[in-house]
């Protein structure tokens, strides 16, 4: 099982699927929503993908049909979602194991 959280601690996660497709994207939104050069991300299938404390969890559309999800109180990103996948876009720095 691997399990998650924001730095607030108010949204967590957990899923039992192996972690696939790791990349370090270097796109301009990813850079900025970071504030950094890239973001590490990795695919889960959103079947297997459980949150807590999503009442905490706001999300920001950054290019059309792809949904950022993030902490509304510390703005920790966590994933994100395009429309139509049956995958999530998991933020590899929120990982706790």
């Amino acid at each position: 099982m691997t399990s998650g959280s924001c730095l607030c601690g108010n949204v967590a996660y957990e899923f039992s699927a192996e972690v696939r497709g790791v990349i370090h994207c270097h796109c301009i939104t990813c850079r900025k929503a970071h504030g950094s050069a890239f973001s590490s991300v990795a695919r889960v299938p959103a079947a297997k993908f459980r949150l807590t404390g999503d009442k905490y969890l706001d999300s920001f559309e950054s290019s059309p049909g792809k949904h950022r999800h993030f902490c509304s109180n510390c703005g920790t990103h966590i994933y994100a979602k395009r429309d139509g996948r049956d995958h999530v876009i998991l933020r590899l720095g929120s990982r706790d194991t």
